[in-house]
C-alpha cells in the first residue's frame, strides 16, 4: 500500500474550481438566481478552510492543552451561534439550554471516543480537534433540523393546540408530539447516512485515511467507530436540547408562551 498521498500544487488544486462553471451554467439554464450565493459560499469556504489549515498546522506543530481547549470552545461557540441565529424566536432559557446541550453532550462523546476507543491523550490535537469537528458539526446540523421541525409543527398546529388548551389539556401533553417529531427529524439523516455507507458512498474520513496510505480495514474500523459516536452525539444532543428546552415554553399559568410571542 502506498504510504503517502499525492501532493497537489497550486495549479492542480485550482483546476477543481473549473467545475463551478458547470454549476453556474445549470443555474443560468434553470433561471435560478443564486450565482452570487454560490460565489460567496465557495469563496468563504475556501478562506475559512485555508485559515483553519494555518491554525491547525501551528497547533499540530506546537501541541498544548490550551490550544486544544481553545479550538473546541471556538467550535462550540460557532455551532451555537449558527443554531441560535436560525431560531431567534426561542426564549432565552431555551437558547441557553441548547448551548449547554451542544457543549456538554458533544464533549462527553468526544472524551469517550478519544480516551476509551482510540485510547490516546485527550489533548492530542490530531485526534481531538479532527474528531471534535465531526461530532460538533453533525450535532449542530441535527439540532437545527430538530428545532426547525419542532417550531414549524407548533406554528402549523396552533389552532389545534389552542383548542386543546381551552379544553383543559396539559401543555406538556400538547407539546410532546412536536418534541418527538423534532427528535425524529434530527437523527433520521444520520441513520440514513449509516445505511448507505460502504455501498453507495465511501465516507469522507475513510476516504481521507485511504488516500493518505492507511490500510482499508484500519480506515473502516475508524469510520465505523466515529459514525457510531456521531449517531450517539446527534441523538443525545437533540434529545437534551428538545426535552430540556420545551418546558421553558410553558408558563406558570399553564399556557404555551410560543403562541404569546414571549421571549
Amino acid at each position: 500500500m502506498n504510504s503517502g498521498i499525492i501532493q497537489l500544487d497550486i495549479l492542480q488544486f485550482s483546476t477543481v474550481y473549473v467545475l463551478l462553471i458547470l454549476v453556474l451554467a445549470i443555474m443560468k439554464y434553470a433561471k435560478i438566481d443564486q450565482s452570487k450565493l454560490l460565489f460567496v459560499a465557495s469563496l468563504r469556504m475556501s478562506i475559512q478552510l485555508y485559515l483553519a489549515g494555518l491554525v491547525l498546522t501551528y497547533v499540530f506543530g506546537n501541541p498544548h492543552p490550551l490550544f486544544v481547549v481553545a479550538y473546541l470552545v471556538a467550535m462550540v461557540i460557532f455551532a451555537s451561534h449558527r443554531i441560535l441565529k436560525q431560531n431567534q424566536r426561542l426564549n432565552r432559557a431555551f437558547r441557553r439550554r441548547i448551548v449547554m446541550a451542544i457543549a456538554g453532550c458533544g464533549t462527553l462523546i468526544l472524551v469517550f471516543f478519544v480516551t476509551l476507543v482510540v485510547r490516546t491523550d485527550f489533548f492530542n490535537p490530531q485526534y481531538t480537534i479532527s474528531l471534535g469537528g465531526m461530532i460538533f458539526g453533525n450535532s449542530m446540523t441535527a439540532v437545527n433540523l430538530g428545532l426547525k421541525a419542532f417550531t414549524q409543527n407548533l406554528d402549523q398546529e396552533r389552532a389545534k393546540s389552542e383548542t386543546l388548551l381551552n379544553a383543559g389539556i396539559e401543555p406538556k401533553a400538547i407539546l410532546m408530539p412536536h418534541v418527538k417529531n423534532g427528535l425524529e427529524m434530527a437523527f433520521i439523516p444520520t441513520l440514513n447516512s449509516m445505511l448507505n455507507m460502504g455501498i453507495i458512498a465511501l465516507p469522507g474520513m475513510m476516504t481521507g485515511q485511504i488516500l493518505s496510505g492507511t490500510l482499508p480495514l484500519t480506515a473502516i474500523m475508524y469510520q465505523i467507530a466515529i459514525m457510531i459516536s456521531i449517531a450517539t452525539s446527534v441523538t443525545l444532543t437533540a434529545f437534551v436540547a428538545l426535552y430540556w428546552g420545551y418546558p421553558t415554553l410553558i408558563s406558570q399559568r399553564k399556557q404555551i408562551t410560543w403562541y404569546q410571542h414571549e421571549q
